[in-house]
């Protein structure tokens, strides 16, 4: 297999893998809302989750190649710079972002891994946020590090709205006219969900930065929380839970739809 070819096949791997970790988070926190026996996880929960069905090893084994496949992804479009982002202040932090989504997808590949090895024994699926934020205070220049994470996620946040309102991912995508009239809505809404998360997370990490206590930074699962705690809070948590399972379902999409060009393309 020529090896842009493999690497097509390593990002399709990774986006489709990408969708199914959203898609957990999504319907776990949808039927959380509902009171119908699901709970609001954030990825390292939703992966502990499918370790409790069916030949659950196996599948969350399958998964844990994908997340490598989409780090691996990341790090091609992050530092050979694949959809021309350039070195402008606006371009660098879109690859700053790149980077480190590479980075956490693999983490979360780690995770899954041995969730597999030790059948759950070891799940934290919390704290992650906080343990990272923790670990980050003890480098020099620490606390900026942890303010500079929250900026590129909000800065993320605000592009992933920015993409959904206008459609922008439309150029990136191959797909049938008639698909685009159902596809199009939900990918549009699960960009700007996510965006919404991303903004919530990285003040998050801005307060833990800010009054240097890396206990205030937090994940989906916090955002989740502090959606709850807000008037008419439930209907506001239901309405992000679906937003990121649409996220999930235009993860998949991509697997199927996106043009997929290393030498010169990805999102």
């Amino acid at each position: 297999m020529a090896p842009e070819h493999l690497l097509t096949l390593v990002a399709r791997l990774g986006y489709a893998s990408r969708g199914i970790v959203y898609l957990l988070i999504g319907g776990l926190a949808t039927l959380a809302a509902v009171d119908q026996g699901g709970k609001t996880t954030g990825s390292k929960g939703a992966l502990a989750q499918l370790l409790t069905a069916p030949m659950g090893n196996v599948l969350l084994g399958t998964l844990a190649l994908g997340l490598i496949s989409y780090a691996l992804w990341r790090c091609v479009q992050a530092f050979t710079d694949t959809d021309h982002h350039g070195k402008s202040p606006k371009g660098l932090t879109i690859r700053a972002s790149l980077a480190i989504s590479a980075i956490t997808h693999m983490l979360l590949a780690v995770f899954a891994i041995k969730l597999v090895l030790t059948l759950g024994g070891n799940d934290s699926s919390g704290g992650g946020s906080a343990n990272t934020a923790s670990w980050l205070m003890t480098q020099p220049y620490g606390r900026w590090l942890v303010g500079a994470i929250g900026l590129v996620m909000i800065s993320a946040g605000v592009a992933h709205g920015v993409k959904g309102a206008r459609a922008k991912f439309d150029r990136h995508f191959d797909m049938p006219h008639n698909t685009q009239r159902w596809a199009y809505p939900i990918c549009r809404f699960g960009l700007m969900s996510r965006g919404l998360v991303f903004m919530v997370t990285g003040t998050f990490f801005l307060m833990a930065a800010y009054h240097l206590n890396p206990e205030e930074a937090g994940g989906i699962a916090e955002v989740f929380d502090t959606f709850r705690q807000q008037p008419f809070g439930t209907p506001l948590m239901a309405l992000v839970a679906v937003g990121l399972f649409a996220f999930g379902t235009y993860s998949i999409l991509e697997a199927f739809y996106r043009c997929v060009n290393p030498a010169s393309e990805p999102e």
